[in-house]
């Protein structure tokens, strides 16, 4: 079997080192112990933007806001999921979006060229509390999920005052979709005392149905989307 080879470092900001190593034809993207990613595991993170077009439905031009550029699975998704999109993309480490344009580039292809994407180095949490009303998805990909937390950053996302941040930050109709290596039972309890309706959903790791079982939660904003064709909106430009 080929070993596996370090092919670089990137620091996180408040603390911890991601570490990008290689196998062949195989990337893996590694904190401590623990692997956060690898590219040979991309149907659950293509999914987190599927599930969430199926149900806006057609005929949208939405403004989405992706949350954790990883190896681009869930962007490629939603680029061609939501063809007349704009799409935010935040990430929190540098040296991630200085992989996804280096030794990453295979896996990215040209998404990151797209027209319609903008790539912030920022963090999501702070960009949704920044933002009103003004997205009609967010997707999050950030840690393990909620209850697999190795950034202690990171569980303001999933807390109480992180719900009601990204229901404000979405539109009417709007849809929070949220990635997790494990189900969580307290999480779900969270999501319906933010005022969501909310579908959990089971998605294998792999693309072909097989792998892991990660979990998938589909949640909605009361009201009619704002950027479906019968409001008479023609939708949101990235400013």
């Amino acid at each position: 079997m080929l070993p596996w080879l370090l092919l670089g470092t990137a620091d996180i900001p408040g603390g911890g080192q991601l570490r990008l190593m290689q196998r062949g034809g195989e990337f893996s993207i590694m904190l401590g112990g623990n692997e956060l990613m690898n590219s040979r595991l991309s149907g659950s993170e293509e999914a987190l933007a599927t599930l969430v077009a199926a149900r806006l439905g057609p005929g949208f031009t939405p403004r989405v806001l992706i949350g954790g550029l990883g190896m681009g699975f869930t962007l490629r998704a939603a680029l061609t999921s939501f063809p007349a999109a704009t799409i935010e993309v935040a990430e929190l480490v540098p040296g991630v979006v200085a992989w996804a344009r280096g030794p990453l580039a295979p896996v990215f292809g040209q998404c990151l060229d797209d027209p319609r994407v903008t790539v912030r180095q920022a963090d999501v949490g702070l960009l949704i509390r920044s933002q009103a009303s003004a997205y009609d998805a967010i997707l999050l990909d950030v840690d393990n999920g909620p209850d697999a937390i190795t950034q202690e950053g990171n569980s303001e996302l999933y807390s109480a005052a992180g719900l009601n941040a990204a229901r404000s930050a979405l539109h009417p109709g709007g849809m929070l979709a949220v990635w997790s290596a494990a189900p969580s039972a307290s999480f779900l309890k969270r999501l319906h005392r933010a005022n969501f309706k909310v579908e959990e959903i089971q998605v294998r790791a792999r693309g072909n149905g097989r792998g892991a079982r990660h979990t998938i939660w589909l949640a909605k904003k009361p009201g009619v989307a704002s950027s479906a064709p019968e409001s008479g909106r023609p939708g949101v430009a990235s400013p």
